[in-house]
């Protein structure tokens, strides 16, 4: 998991917020967030990287992180990268 700092994510009103994405994937934008929902934060971070579209259903979340979705972005707005293999094909 990598994390980076940003100056804004335009959800004053949600408190705490944070997106995870990866290429290929939905981003989500996810608020609701405290210290004490960090551990099932990185539990959440995990499902995510497991899953093959980014979609972690709301029954495999943890349960206090069931009011953190604030919003989601499709992948077709930054697909993932070309492998090698593709770009060689005629």
């Amino acid at each position: 998991v990598d994390i980076k700092p940003v100056e804004c994510l335009a959800a004053c009103n949600q408190g705490c917020t944070a997106a995870i994405a990866m290429p290929g994937r939905w981003t989500w934008l996810l608020g609701h967030l405290g210290p004490e929902k960090a551990q099932d934060l990185l539990t959440y971070a995990g499902l995510y990287a497991g899953s093959k579209k980014g979609t972690v259903m709301p029954s495999r979340r943890p349960a206090s992180l069931s009011n953190m979705v604030l919003g989601r972005v499709p992948a077709v707005l930054y697909p993932a990268p070309i492998s090698q293999e593709q770009d060689e094909k005629p």
